[in-house]
């Protein structure tokens, strides 16, 4: 089955669709508010193919993705939004005052850096190779529109931090996650390969990926949501973060004899996390923003992942 169309066009628009509105954090009613739709696919889709294509282009595999990923994370929630240094943010729930110190909000940065690079960066990346598995390992756009696109990310970034959110946060804080940003950048060439880490102990299997990519957003979720109602902030930061190595190390060790239906397996894992959530988010009578459609994103997102399975499966006879 030949699919046609740009892979980078499907990435620009599939990145914000899963990080934004498949989460729920955006919404339909809210996503496909014009201007809305405008800066967050300009923001995640503009990170993803940027990431994507320095993976390429640096001739690096998906450790690289996930490393730029934290970078992605503290320009968007750290730079540009200012939501690691703002104590009011509107989404911090749970977290608002919750291990903060020195101007920051470390159990919730600690969160969204994990969010951002494994759901808004890794797995839009991933799905998009696979639906276009012939064309995963060259380049998607031209040199001349990687720099006009770098260009839209950067003014787009300065039109967040001007106006979504009045607060500006502390200088110390904010330059200290500025000057690890760009050193993230600045060193990712150097990334070593996954392959020269190790070798993978057990055979890859589909069945185990589902479970690992469902756990993985489900520890995510639990460890930096959960856990604050019943443990200090170092307890839950800590527990956490050892949570998802674990599991980044189970999946590592778990990878030998790779195929493309083991990345979509794990992708499929994480995303099921977001489809089950759907419908549960919609009905939610606490949520005070319009969750109207959840249901339907849920559907068809399940949908999506079924049909690209066959996709894969097919491409493999």
């Amino acid at each position: 089955m030949n699919i046609r169309g740009d892979p980078a066009l499907k990435l620009f628009f599939l990145s914000p669709i899963l990080a934004e509105m498949l989460s729920g954090s955006a919404p339909p009613m809210e996503f496909f508010n014009p201007i809305a739709f405008i800066i967050l696919s300009v923001l995640y889709g503009g990170g993803a193919i940027l990431i994507r294509e320095a993976k390429v282009r640096w001739k690096k595999d998906f450790l690289v993705v996930l490393y730029l990923g934290v970078a992605y994370a503290i320009a968007e929630e750290g730079l540009f939004v200012k939501s690691f240094f703002d104590p009011y943010w509107i989404d911090l729930g749970v977290l608002r005052g919750y291990g903060r110190v020195y101007g920051v909000n470390w159990v919730w940065t600690n969160a969204l850096i994990f969010y951002h690079a494994i759901v808004s960066i890794a797995i839009p990346i991933a799905i998009v190779e696979l639906i276009h598995i012939d064309k995963r390992n060259i380049s998607w756009i031209s040199g001349k529109k990687l720099k006009l696109l770098f260009a839209a990310y950067s003014l787009n970034g300065l039109v967040i931090f001007a106006f979504l959110n009045p607060y500006l946060p502390e200088p110390l804080p904010y330059l200290v996650f500025t000057l690890i940003g760009i050193l993230i950048v600045l060193t990712a060439k150097k990334v070593p390969r996954a392959g020269i880490l190790g070798k993978a102990r057990f055979k890859a299997s589909t069945r185990k990926n589902i479970v690992f990519g469902f756990f993985t957003i489900f520890a995510l979720y639990f460890s930096f949501f959960g856990l604050p109602n019943y443990l200090p902030p170092p307890a839950t930061i800590s527990i956490g973060t050892a949570i998802l190595l674990i599991l980044g190390l189970a999946i590592y060790y778990n990878s030998k004899e790779w195929e493309a239906r083991h990345t979509w397996a794990l992708s499929f894992g994480a995303l099921l996390f977001f489809i089950i959530l759907a419908p549960i988010q919609e009905l939610d009578p606490t949520r005070v923003d319009d969750t109207r459609g959840m249901t339907i994103i849920g559907i068809l997102t399940l949908i999506f992942m079924l049909w690209l399975r066959r996709r894969v499966w097919e491409h493999r006879e």
